[in-house]
């Protein structure tokens, strides 16, 4: 089993750091700033044997070619049809990932609608999904578009319950207060959001989470619950017809009147 750690960057972002417990080589997973991963290899004394990223936003990609630069045997893996920093192996929907130095094998799946060309890598039960599903909620709709990002999240919602989601950012409690807009009665919801608040109080990590907690609190898997539907629908003013409207609607209602 990998060893995954965070990384952290920015106001909010991880970097999730891969590698076999003891091992000195590692991968790590959207380094969009160098200097804190530079900072975590030395002081572990590791080698970059990886880089694997989810898609080209800056704060996902800034950190690849000064790491590339330092490490310059470390392959980078990227989405095929995004500019990708120094990448070395482009990946699309389907392939596998072996990275002989961590011992594992990841799947790539296609998951667009954050952007055009986004991907998640899956391995052995983790899921490191970018900005495409969050913590109770899922990324803005830049390049790609709102059915491509609906349809990425019902790809995600079928995979096993226990599956460790490994979002990219600490959203994790303003999500929770969304989905409460959304599904102000739901016993889940509110269990989910104390848990969320003594964590952060304590200024721990909300990630990663599980794959089933998901299906149980985020508003953005539950487009087809009856309670989800109506809320949308009240927002909207109108009825909505199919998820992908109710995700549209969800996914605008929180640009518009909560982020």
């Amino acid at each position: 089993m990998l060893a995954i750690e965070p990384i952290r960057a920015f106001d909010d972002n991880y970097i999730w750091l891969l590698r076999q417990p003891g091992a000195t080589a590692c991968a790590v997973v959207d380094p969009g700033d160098e200097d804190p991963v530079l900072e975590r290899l030395a002081a572990d004394r590791l080698f970059l044997a990886a880089i694997l990223v989810t898609h080209k936003h800056g704060d996902h990609v800034g950190g690849v070619a000064a790491l590339k630069g330092r490490f310059p045997d470390a392959v980078v893996y990227g989405p095929a049809g995004e500019p990708i920093p120094r990448r070395d192996v482009a990946v699309r929907d389907g392939d596998l990932v072996d990275v002989a130095a961590l011992g594992a094998r990841f799947a790539v799946l296609g998951v667009p609608g954050h952007t055009e060309d986004h991907v998640a890598y899956l391995t052995d039960g983790a899921l490191f999904c970018g900005d495409t599903l969050f913590a109770a909620g899922c990324g803005r709709v830049f390049s790609g578009t709102f059915e491509q990002l609906h349809a990425s999240l019902q790809r995600l919602a079928i995979l096993p319950e226990e599956t460790a989601v490994y979002c990219a950012h600490e959203y994790t409690e303003a999500n929770l207060g969304f989905a409460e807009w959304v599904e102000p009665s739901s016993a889940a919801i509110q269990a989910r959001l104390a848990e969320v608040r003594a964590l952060r109080e304590r200024d721990a990590p909300t990630v990663p989470s599980r794959i089933g907690i998901e299906r149980a609190t985020n508003p953005f898997l539950r487009v087809a619950e009856p309670a989800v539907v109506a809320a949308a629908e009240r927002w909207a003013g109108h009825r909505l017809g199919d998820g992908a409207r109710v995700f549209r609607a969800l996914r605008t209602w929180k640009d518009r009147d909560y982020d």
